[in-house]
């Protein structure tokens, strides 16, 4: 189940607007409320799996060009990629300053 709710109120000037495209096997369900809308070419893409709910609202804005692209897949994929960049960081950075310094500084 996947269930996407947007609401707009006063926009003006807005180029780019939301695109919803949901990917599951059964049901699709869009729900779209747009209020007071000026100037609109293209709305927002949003992509989801794995169920994953957005809820966005917007209120009062104007001359907006680019909105969020979000774009989410599966839950550890994210969490696991951050803790891979952030030893090797130590690393680098301590072999950096014994090749510059020629003393080896803490990291």
């Amino acid at each position: 189940m996947q269930q996407q709710q947007q609401q707009q109120h006063h926009q003006q000037q807005q180029h780019k607007q939301q695109q919803q495209q949901h990917q599951q096997q059964q049901q699709q369900q869009q729900h779209q409320h747009q209020h007071h809308q000026q100037q609109q070419h293209k709305q927002q893409q949003q992509q989801h799996q794995h169920q994953q709910q957005q809820h966005q609202q917007q209120h009062h804005q104007q001359q907006q060009h680019k909105q969020q692209q979000q774009q989410h897949q599966q839950q550890q994929q994210q969490q696991q990629q951050q803790q891979q960049q952030q030893i090797p960081l130590c690393k680098i950075a301590f072999h950096n300053s014994t090749r510059r310094g020629g003393s080896p500084r803490r990291g």
